[in-house]
C-alpha cells in the first residue's frame, strides 16, 4: 500500500491517497477508484476502509474497528460494523458474495487483502 500526498498547484492542498491494488481510496474526496470509476463513500465508509487499508493483510477485531470508526465499546446487539462492510463490498468488490478485498474473519473481525496479481509466464 502507498500513501500519496499531490498538489496540483502551488498554494493548493495536496490530496491524500492510499493505494493498494488496484483501489485507490481519495482521503479528500471520500472516494474510492478501481478500474477507473469512481464511487462515493460516507464517512463512516471511508473511515474504515482507511483504517482497513493501512493495516493491509492485518485482522483487525471488531472492538477496534467500532472503537476508531464509531468511538465506542459496546459490541452488543449491533449489526453497524457488518453493514457498513456490506456495503462497501458492494462498491469495491467484483462479486460481494465472495469478497477478495475484504475478508471476514469470522469470531475476530475484518481483514483488508488487495488481490494478488496473476503473473504472466514467459515462453
Amino acid at each position: 500500500m502507498a500513501m500519496e500526498k499531490r498538489a496540483s498547484d502551488k498554494g493548493k492542498k495536496a490530496s491524500r491517497k492510499l493505494r493498494s491494488g488496484d483501489l485507490t481510496l481519495d482521503l479528500d474526496q471520500r472516494a474510492v477508484v478501481k478500474k477507473g470509476i469512481s464511487k462515493h463513500l460516507t464517512f463512516k465508509e471511508s473511515a474504515l476502509l482507511e483504517i482497513l487499508m493501512r493495516n493491509n493483510g492485518e485482522v483487525l477485531p471488531r472492538k477496534r474497528l467500532m472503537k476508531e470508526v464509531w468511538d465506542t465499546d459496546y459490541l452488543g446487539d449491533t449489526r453497524t460494523l457488518d453493514v457498513h462492510v456490506c456495503m462497501l463490498r458492494r462498491k469495491i468488490e467484483d462479486n460481494p458474495g465472495k469478497p477478495q478485498y475484504i475478508r471476514t474473519v469470522r469470531g475476530v473481525g475484518y481483514r483488508f487483502e488487495a488481490p494478488k496479481r496473476k503473473s504472466r509466464r514467459k515462453g
